[in-house]
């Protein structure tokens, strides 16, 4: 048995490096992103300008904020990447540090930018977290530009809770010093501790075989249905909602504006329309000032048609 699960964590490692265009030896398991990103910055050092989000998911900027490094912070607005590049170029920012999608409001970062972003600065180091993005469409690491990228794999990779990974360019481990260590990172072997790998340093102890065989079923449960199709169809939903919600004037100004959004949206509503939601068997949730919908690739035109039928009653 214990074979078996050494196996299978090789194969979840294997298929994440796959499904997302990393190179196995790149990727590390971890429980979840938080600790991943928590273990990582222990060897980053502290002369870094590291540029932020505000308002961006608390597990990727207190850990930044309670290390000895410089923080700068930009609004999330309709001109979110044209912020970044003015403010990258003006402050000597060497880090930037996002999630690829804001949980509060859905609003996404473009991509393609991220790629353009790293050619003019090369020594840019680009920490992103993809929770709430990898599994809504095809993604290739290794032409993103990115640099890390994390994510837990409970959201859109349908993976539940208890696993995660962190993605690494190849000259990442160059830029880091990492001290974390374990037994399990030398797979094991008494003489192996002077050639652990980079990711493995993130992967000191044992890994829950139940958690990670999880994640890689379900991984295998997105390829069979095609992320082709499963982007198309979230696509759709997202275009949909957005239309929807903003004919009846629930969206920030700043997601309106915007001419990419992922299929999260945050409405504006208070509790007892969020009591009516979930009573009408709309899974929603409270965020920031408002309600929280997310559409998946199992989510309908039908079940949108029924929430905007709601709002209108309400």
């Amino acid at each position: 048995m214990k074979m078996k699960g050494h196996l299978l964590l090789s194969e979840t490692r294997n298929t994440i490096g796959e499904f997302f265009g990393c190179k196995a030896d790149n990727v590390a398991l971890v429980p979840n992103f938080s600790i991943g990103l928590n273990l990582l910055l222990e060897g980053m050092g502290s002369a870094r300008n590291v540029l932020l989000l505000e308002g961006d998911y608390p597990s990727l900027n207190w850990p930044f904020e309670s290390r000895d490094c410089h923080t700068f912070y930009i609004k999330v607005t309709e001109a979110l990447e044209e912020n970044i590049y003015d403010r990258i170029r003006l402050d000597n920012i060497n880090v930037l540090a996002l999630s690829l999608v804001q949980w509060l409001n859905g609003i996404k970062v473009d991509l393609e930018f991220l790629g353009k972003l790293k050619k003019e600065f090369p020594d840019l180091l680009i920490i992103a977290d993809g929770t709430q993005f990898l599994g809504t469409e095809t993604f290739n690491f290794e032409d993103s530009g990115i640099d890390v990228l994390g994510a837990s794999s409970y959201k859109w990779l349908l993976g539940g809770y208890g696993n995660g990974f962190m993605l690494f360019a190849d000259d990442v481990p160059a830029k880091f010093n990492c001290s974390s260590t374990g037994f399990n990172a030398a797979d094991a072997d008494m003489e192996g501790r002077e050639k652990i790998s980079f990711a493995k340093q993130l992967e000191p102890g044992h890994l829950d075989t139940f958690n990670f065989g999880s994640l890689n079923y379900s991984l295998g449960f997105l390829s069979g249905i095609g992320m082709a199709a499963i982007s198309d169809q979230i696509r759709g939903l997202s275009l949909k909602a957005k239309s929807e919600f903003e004919n009846l004037g629930l969206l920030e100004e700043s997601v309106v504006k915007r001419k990419i959004h992922s299929s999260i949206f945050n409405i504006a509503g208070d509790k007892e329309l969020y009591a009516k939601l979930m009573e009408q068997d709309v899974v929603c949730a409270q965020r920031g000032n408002g309600i929280r919908l997310s559409f998946h690739f199992y989510n309908t035109e039908r079940e949108i048609d029924k929430i905007i039928g709601i709002l209108k009653g309400s």
